[in-house]
């Protein structure tokens, strides 16, 4: 009995954390994710970097580690600051269908996926991002392979 109390409870922790991962708001549901994209790239281009295109949802849990690891991870954070622009393109209740479809339909892969884009906009690889899951989060060395992979030539 003693041991059941303990799973329930420790159930009951699970979904009060996940509620209250859920609660968070990532995305912006009201944002027009091609203006998003337009100032992005105007940004970019003034600073040489690439663009990240973060397609997702609020209710998302992946999305929200993806984006934490983006903020937390030093090395990480780092190499995105550097060399991208990172846009969150909320994908919930067919918003930003336009763009899934411009895109290539990228949602295929699942939530969170990534899209690179060019400073001039130019798609350049679309990333699943369950490849650079280890686990029950992102490897951080799969995520830096990634990020050092697409990121602009600095000449």
């Amino acid at each position: 009995m003693k041991n059941l109390c303990a799973i329930i409870a420790s159930l009951f922790f699970t979904v009060a954390l996940h509620a209250a991962d859920a609660k968070k708001i990532l995305y912006d549901t009201k944002a027009k994710g091609d203006e998003q994209i337009k100032a992005a790239l105007e940004q970019a281009q003034k600073e040489n970097k690439n663009v990240i295109l973060k397609f997702g949802a609020n209710w998302c849990g992946w999305c929200h580690k993806l984006s934490d690891m983006f903020k937390s991870n030093a090395d990480v954070a780092k190499v995105l600051g550097e060399n991208y622009i990172v846009v969150l393109i909320d994908v919930d209740k067919g918003n930003n269908a336009d763009l899934v479809k411009k895109y290539g339909e990228p949602t295929r892969h699942g939530l969170p996926v990534l899209v690179v884009l060019d400073k001039a906009g130019k798609p350049l690889h679309t990333q699943d991002t369950g490849k650079l899951e280890e686990g029950n989060h992102h490897d951080p060395a799969k995520v830096l392979a990634f990020l050092n992979e697409w990121k602009p030539s600095k000449s």
